[in-house]
Order: structure tokens, then sequence, then C-alpha cells
């Protein structure tokens, strides 16, 4: 007997008897025996079940009976009247259709009010009536929607247990589930297909409450008995079936991964990127300690619950910083996302007191790749260099139009050399306290920085110091000179600080910034000690000669002035300070051997040369005292004017050797020549001596290649000597006699006076 009775033209209607006129669906009765064959909510009694019905002789109510259902008046005319809002196309899954105008409901903020009351409703019964209701249900084989239903009302465990059944009854029907072949399999494949999307779906948002509740949350149960369920079906099918294995809980593991990345998205972004992270990580404890106490002792161990989200969670944060590391950064931005990676996530959430040993022991690894984190190092180096660069070049330029000033010491070192190391220094501290290896590459790109400022220092400079001073008083130019060369210093050993880092390739960079520096110095050094050596040098012209040998006011005046040419360097830092002095130090003694090796001054009696040789010790003496009260740090100086007095006293051919030897072996740049200036004031007139110890210094050339002696090593070089000069073998006042003899002119002859 047919349900309906309907016209000829209603028969005619594809999919939908009431498509013509929706308010016939009201209008139409329906006979008592159809009503009693659905009877979906236990108002109307089910014929007894028929001999050979399998599952105990129940049957599975169709979808369309039981949507034909949702057609009656009374209860659900108010989804009846939504749902007449769209035609159903023909063959259409019912539960397709049932989705798709729920999800239209959720999507425009329409749903249904009867569905709402429902659920509200349901929710309200008793508790243990739905338990019942749901073991009920769970023995019988329920329609599509009402399985839709329970899933909706989260009773999982019964939906799954439904499900399976039905893919059961599917894989019976056609095993191979082709819709082409069998068009009603097709659709209950579809239909499972689609209870199976919505039952995940209601999974994964229990599992996405689960970690805001805070507490313990009972619905996770539900989650672990349906994947307990779809692995033992996994299990129960053979390999090849379509749709199996489900692989639940790697879907589980993923949706706690998806979970956890919706749980961070949702922090929002705070004013700057420190606040950012602070709540990226306030958040992640949080969340692993909620985990910790109510989320994982919810799963059986074998699932490691507690893994699963920790490693969820590492993936999520991962990233939130990839996606930082993408944004264009400043230098400060830079230096805190390299220093949060690498310091503050494992001290403040590894290192967590609750929740940092059980995320230590899962091994998570960096949050980012080891390429990412070189690139957000070289970007960071990159824009330092670029910013310091440009610092210290306007410094230099703001010291410079100070120079022509009068500013003291003090001011110009504060002015440049602070504040230039300074620049650099507050990146080569930050640097290391990220990764060492970062450190030596700040370190590394920052010295190149500093010696490209020093050879621009260098530049600057000579250009000052050589260009001619326009009135400037002496006293001004010593000013600006000990000013430029305190600069120095505190240049070299930062210098030093960075080819210390242990970079394979600070070697150079370092050569190069000591040799800028060494010849800012030398330059300031040859400002400061001009005018004394133009004071000094009519004093060395009076040294060894006769008068010199009677009177010592030449000499007392060179250390006079020598005394009070220090006292002006009271400004110079210790370093400048030692190097200057010792470049005086070796200065003065050139000049004070220069006029000795000129051979001024001959030697003609063993009582003249004991007399020249005392003088020379005395003066050695008092030239060792001065500088050695003014801190000198070139004492192997000390001992050339001895070595040369012992060329005048020693007597024994042998001994004067042993003397040239050693004098050789302290001053290698020591030539034949200087040795032979020195026999030439001694007197020595025998040749044979002459070069029995003369060989000895060309012995000794020929043995050892003369090494590159640095420039504050060198004396002898830098002394010319005049021609060798042969003694003759006579007594000066003889020879003087000698040759007025010869000069005299001889007298006519007389002519009467005979020839004898």
């Amino acid at each position: 007997m047919p349900l309906l009775k309907k016209t000829p033209k209603e028969e005619e209607e594809d999919g939908d008897p009431f498509a013509a006129n929706p308010e016939s669906r009201y209008c139409r009765r329906a006979t008592l025996e159809r009503l009693v064959g659905l009877a979906p909510f236990g108002r109307a009694r089910r014929p007894p079940p028929k001999d050979g019905d399998g599952d105990g002789g129940q049957a599975r109510r169709r979808s369309e009976d039981f949507g034909l259902l949702r057609r009656l008046p009374g209860r659900r005319k108010a989804s009846v009247e939504a749902l007449a809002e769209r035609p159903v196309p023909k063959r259409s899954s019912l539960l397709r259709l049932a989705l798709g105008t729920r999800g239209r409901r959720a999507s425009t903020g329409e749903r249904s009010p009867t569905v709402e009351s429902e659920g509200v409703s349901d929710g309200d019964q008793d508790s243990g009536g739905q338990r019942q209701e749901g073991r009920g249900k769970a023995r019988e084989l329920l329609s599509v929607l009402e399985i839709l239903e329970l899933i909706q009302r989260r009773e999982l465990v019964a939906a799954d247990e439904q499900i399976i059944a039905l893919e059961a009854e599917c894989m019976a029907s056609c095993p191979s589930l082709s819709p082409s072949a069998v068009p009603a399999a097709g659709r209950q494949a579809r239909d499972v297909a689609l209870l199976y999307e919505a039952l995940l779906a209601q999974l994964w948002a229990v599992v996405g409450e689960a970690v805001p509740a805070g507490r313990p949350y009972p619905p996770l149960r539900s989650v672990i008995r349906v994947l307990e369920q779809e692995e033992a079906a996994d299990g129960r099918h053979p390999p090849g079936t379509p749709g199996r294995p489900r692989a639940l809980r790697r879907r589980w593991q993923e949706a706690v991964g998806r979970a956890a990345g919706e749980r961070l998205a949702q922090v929002a972004p705070a004013a700057g990127l420190g606040a950012r992270l602070a709540a990226l990580a306030a958040r992640l404890v949080g969340d692993l300690g909620a985990v910790r106490c109510h989320v994982a002792p919810a799963y059986p161990p074998e699932y490691g619950a507690f893994g699963v989200y920790a490693r969820g969670y590492h993936r999520a944060l991962a990233q939130q910083l990839g996606a930082l590391a993408q944004r264009p950064l400043a230098v400060p931005d830079l230096y805190l996302l390299l220093d949060w990676h690498s310091n503050t996530y494992p001290r403040e959430v590894l290192g967590h007191p609750e929740v940092g040993a059980l995320l230590q022991a899962q091994a998570l690894g960096p949050l980012l790749p080891p390429e990412t984190q070189r690139s957000l190092e070289s970007s960071c180096i990159a824009a330092v260099k670029a910013k310091v660069e440009v610092a210290v070049a306007q410094e230099l330029q703001l010291s410079e139009d100070t120079w022509a000033e009068e500013a003291s010491s003090e001011e110009l070192q504060e002015g440049l050399a602070t504040r230039v190391t300074g620049l650099l220094r507050a990146h080569v501290d930050r640097a290391p306290q990220i990764t060492p290896e970062f450190g030596m590459e700040m370190a590394h790109s920052l010295l190149g920085v500093l010696v490209a400022f020093l050879h621009s220092f260098q530049r600057k400079v000579e250009r000052f110091l050589e260009a001619p001073g326009e009135a400037t008083p002496p006293d001004g130019a010593t000013g600006r000179a000990i000013a430029l060369v305190n600069c120095c210093p505190p240049f070299r050993t930062f210098a030093e600080r960075l080819a210390q880092f242990g970079h394979p390739e600070s070697e150079e960079p370092r050569r190069q910034a000591h040799a800028a520096l060494d010849k800012v110095t030398r330059l300031c050094n040859h400002v400061l000690t001009q005018r004394l050596f133009e004071d000094l040098k009519p004093y060395f012209n009076k040294l060894m000669k006769r008068k010199w040998l009677t009177s010592s006011d030449a000499f007392d005046t060179i250390v006079m002035l020598i005394t009070s040419f220090t006292q002006k360097l009271r400004p110079l830092h210790p370093e400048p300070y030692q190097v200057l002095v010792s470049e005086v130090h070796r200065r003065v003694l050139i000049e004070y051997v220069r006029p000795l090796l000129q051979v001024r001054l001959v030697c003609t009696s063993a009582k003249m040369r004991a007399r020249v040789a005392a003088r020379l010790g005395d003066e050695a003496r008092q030239l060792r005292e001065l500088f050695s009260r003014l801190d000198s740090a070139s004492p192997w100086l000390d001992s050339v004017v001895p070595r040369l007095r012992e060329l005048l006293v020693l007597e024994d051919t042998a001994a004067l050797q042993m003397e040239v030897g050693v004098l050789v072996r302290d001053f290698p740049d020591v030539r034949r020549k200087h040795v032979a200036a020195v026999l030439d004031v001694r007197g020595l007139r025998g040749q044979a001596a002459r070069q029995e110890i003369l060989g000895v210094v060309q012995d000794l050339e020929q043995s050892e290649a003369e090494p590159g002696l640095p420039r504050q090593r060198a004396f002898f070089s830098e002394l010319a000597v005049a021609r060798e000069v042969r003694c003759l073998p006579f007594h000066l006042p003889r020879l003087a006699r000698l040759s007025r003899l010869r000069l005299r002119r001889p007298h006519p002859q007389r002519p009467g006076q005979a020839r004898l």
C-alpha cells in the first residue's frame, strides 16, 4: 500500500515528490501501517522479524524512509520548512544533503531552531538515560541520519560501531564499492565516507577542546575507544581493502599538531617581537602543563600522549618562528630572535621545572633548521656591518673637524677612540652570548670594519700633520700629536681582542690594523721629536773633538734638553710614551756614535786612547741612567757605547777579535766599515792586525745571512761612515815638521859656489 497518495504529475517529479508544491507536504496523510514500520523513536511497534534475517532479525532502516519521516507535520515542521528552501537532486546521498544543509546553516548563522531544541532537550535528559539509549542504538542497526545524530550528540563510540557495521554491509553487498556497478552500494559507500568525515571532525574537536579545558576532560575517553575500535577494524580487513586501514592513531597525532598550531596562532600579536615571543612561550608552557596533569593521563601508556603533544607544540612553535624569520627585521629584532631561539627557549621552556625534563626526554631538536639560523646570522652580520661603517665614518669626520682647534688629549680620545670602540663593542659583546660561532663571525666582520676605519684614520692624520701649519705654535702641534697618538692604544687593544676570537682568516686584518697604527705612531712621534733633535744637533756636532776631551758642556746640555723634553710627554698614555722614549733613546745614541764613526778624533798614543775611553764610559753611564729613569723599553741600546769603548782599550789582537764578534752578535747590522772607523780612531796602524780584526766581521757576514731587522732594532744601518782612513806610521808633530821642510823653497846657487 503506498505511503502517500500522489498525483501522476507528482510521481513524475525527479527526486522529491513535493518539489512542485512544498506546501502540499503537510496536506498528505500517511497510513498507519507505514508509520508502524518506521517508528524511529520507539513510538510504534516494529513488525516481528522474519525468519532468515541477519543480525538477530533486525533490518536497517533506510535513510530515505527516515528522511520521509522528517517531512511529516508536527514536531519537525520547522526543519522541514528549512529543507524545503533547497530542491533535492535525484539519487543524491541523503547524508550529503543533510550535511550540506547543516553546513550552509552554520556558515550563515541560520541553524534550524528545531535541531537546536532537540540538542538541548537531549542534553537535559538524565545521563543514565543517555547511556541506555546509546547502548540501545548501538545494538540496533540505525539509519544514516540516526548515526549522524549520534555523532552530533557526541555519542561517538556508538556512532563508530554503527559506521563499522554499515561499512561491513556495504562491503558485503559490493566488495568493489563501484558506484557504476551497483548504484545503491555506491550511495551507501558515499554515506560511509561522509559519516567518517563527520565522526573525525567531532573526534578532533574533542582533542582540540581537551587542552584549553584545563581539567580532566571525560569526552577524551570516547576518542580513545573510537581509536581502539578503528584499529581493531583495520586489523580485521585484509590488505588492499578500499578505505582501510584508516590509521586513526596517525591522524590523531596530526590532529594534535593542528590543535597546537591553532592554540599558538590564537596568541594575539603583542607590541613588539619580544612580547610576542614571551606570549608564545607562556602559552606553550601552560598548555603542556595541562597536558601533563589532565590530558596525558587519560591516554593509555602506549600512546605516548605527552610526547605527541610535545612534538606537536614544538612543530607549531617552529612554524611561528619560521614565519617571523621570513619578515624583514631590524638589527635589535634579529638579535632578539636569534637569542630567543638559542638561549631563551632552552632556558625558559626546555628548562621549565614542570615540563622541562619531559621535553628534554623527547629529543625535539632545534626550532629553526640550521640553514635558517645561518641565514638569520648572516643577515644580522651584514646589517650590523653596514650600520657600524656609517657610524664610525661619521665619528671620524666629526673628530677631524676638531683637530685644528685647541682640544686636549682627553677630549680627543673621548670623542674618537672611546666612541668608535664603543660602537663596535656593543655587538662584540652581544653576539657571543647567542652562540660562540656567531660571535666569531661577528668579530671577524667588525675587524674588517675596524681595519678600514684605521686606514682612513691614518690618511687623515698624514694630511693633518704634514700640512704646513699656519701660525701654529710648537706647543699646539705637540699637544695635537699627543692627542692623536693617544688614540692608538685603544684601537690596538680592540683589534687584538677581535683577532682573539679565533677566526681562521683574522691574522691578515690584524696585521693590517697594527701596520696602520704603527704608521700613525711614527708620524706623531716624528712631530714630537723633530724640534728636540733640531735643538740637540749643534751639541752633537761638538762631540768627539779635542775640546770634548776637556769640557763636558756639550754633553751636559744634551742631557738637560732631553730631560726637559720628557716633561712635556706626561699626557701620553703608557704605551705611546714607551714607544716614543725608546725611539728617542735609539736616535740619541745614533747621534752620539755618529761623530765617533766619522773619525773626527784619532788617538795618537795609549794615553789619549785611555782618555777617550774614559770619557766614552762616563757618558755611556749617564745615558744609561737617564733613559732608565725615563722607563725606556730598549735596554739593548745601553751596550753599544761600551762595546765600542772596548775596541779602544784592548791591546791584544785576539781580544779585539773576540770583542768584535760580540759586537756583531749584539748588533747584526754592524759592518766592516764601522769597525774600520773605530780602528782608525784607535790609531791602529799595523795592516796585518787590522786585517785580522776586520776578517772576523767579514767571516760573520758570509756565514750568516743578514736578517731583516725591524726598524726599532736597527742601529748601525743608519750610520753612514766616511771613506776609510789609512793611518800613516808617523807621529803627527813630526809629520807636520816634515811637511814644512818639503814645502820650503830651495835658495838659488851662487855662480862661484861649487857643488859638494
